[in-house]
């Protein structure tokens, strides 16, 4: 039951991230500016989500998810509200950048995902799964009910509503999850001695760090055909509603995916999960040098999705392995909040070098590069724990 309710606040939650991209014409038009000043609000909502995860995280660590989701519900549905009322572009930046996205989205994605682990042992891999697939449902579910409204109301009396619903949901189903994980209720001895740990053998500030460098990595690979599939297949000709199509089959392959890496990850553990996972998506990303017809693109874009999707909550899992419970909020924001940061500089990087040589195929070289990064931090990690587990035989 607490996994149901947290994969709703997890949907609810991911309004935030998914339907600027729907109002952005509207919001363009409304406000008389040009397309790039208009997507701004996008980027710095993605980036809020990223050090709000964090902020949010910590906050969790200390005194249980349900203050954050409280916070998070009410500054979201007010953040809504505040943009629906917004009298120029700059106001509507801030309400998207400070109340929908670092202190809204972020009570959710990083935090839940954090909560959902402490709370499973045996399946904890397919519970993280099923926590991290909301955010894809998300993106599935809100973006036609918002067009929808949109075209009935307009775009400021959708946000209002959104902002009640959202706020009403998120702030009831908060006061459910008031009880504290089990694995946060160790003795304080027994937290010292977690705290003492060298996880993969390093410092723990060395190990999250090489995390961090891994999210950013895998991220920028990812961004590649997330964010440019759609211009890509303008630009072969195909229209971009067939790229379109092909980023809504990525998303829904990516559902697929984060549910199977799961219980792979329950079999595996989450170095080896993180491991496959980016040795799949390369494969899937040099596909995309060879192959540009449109059947291909279909299938190639599909098994990007079941490829990738079960990168980001790997990372969950392996906090979960080798660090402290007591920390596994703050750590696991902050690795999340690597990959936001991945996942904006891959579409920016993407496109200038798009600018560059007018083609994409070296943009996909270059996500193949990161990739290669973050199969090499992964093999290394790997390598070390059993280095130690050798040594210590």
């Amino acid at each position: 039951m607490r996994l149901f309710i947290t994969l709703i606040l997890m949907i609810v939650g991911a309004s935030g991230m998914y339907v600027m991209a729907v109002v952005l014409p509207a919001v363009q038009a409304d406000f008389g500016v040009d397309r790039g000043l208009a997507s701004l609000p996008y980027t710095l909502t993605m980036l809020g989500v990223g050090v709000g995860g964090m902020m949010m995280g910590r906050m969790a660590d200390r005194s249980g998810i349900m203050k954050p989701l409280l916070l998070g519900g009410a500054c979201l549905g007010g953040g809504f509200i505040a943009a629906a009322l917004a009298p120029n572009i700059w106001a509507f930046m801030a309400a998207h950048c400070i109340l929908i996205g670092l202190l809204g989205t972020a009570s959710t994605f990083s935090p839940l995902v954090a909560d959902t682990s402490l709370w499973f042992l045996k399946r904890r891999g397919i519970a993280v799964a099923v926590c991290a697939s909301g955010n894809y449902l998300g993106g599935a579910i809100w973006p036609p009910i918002v067009q929808h409204f949109v075209e009935a109301v307009g775009w400021r009396q959708t946000y209002i509503g959104l902002g009640i619903v959202c706020a009403a949901v998120m702030c009831s189903l908060a006061l459910l999850m008031r009880a504290r994980p089990p694995a946060q209720m160790a003795t304080a001895g027994a937290a010292r001695a977690a705290a003492g740990n060298r996880p993969f053998g390093l410092s723990p500030g060395a190990a999250q760090l090489l995390l961090c460098v891994a999210g950013i990595a895998c991220c920028v690979a990812m961004a590649m055909p997330q964010v440019h599939i759609v211009a890509y297949c303008g630009d072969l000709g195909y229209g971009p509603a067939r790229g379109a199509q092909m980023l809504s089959l990525m998303l829904a392959c990516g559902v697929v995916s984060r549910l199977v890496s799961g219980a792979i990850c329950d079999r595996i553990g989450g170095l080896r999960t993180l491991l496959l996972g980016s040795f799949l998506q390369g494969v899937s990303l040099l596909l995309f040098l060879p192959f540009d017809s449109l059947a291909s693109l279909y299938v190639i874009s599909a098994l990007f999705g079941l490829f990738q999707g079960g990168i980001v909550p790997s990372y969950a899992i392996i906090v979960r392995e080798y660090f402290p419970a007591a920390e596994a909020g703050q750590r696991v924001g902050a690795v999340i909040m690597t990959t936001m940061f991945g996942m904006a500089i891959g579409g920016w990087m993407s496109g200038k070098i798009f600018d560059m040589t007018g083609s994409y195929h070296a943009a996909f070289a270059n996500g193949i590069g990161w990739n290669l990064l973050n199969f090499a931090i992964a093999f290394l990690l790997l390598t070390r724990v059993r280095g130690a587990r050798l040594k210590a035989a």
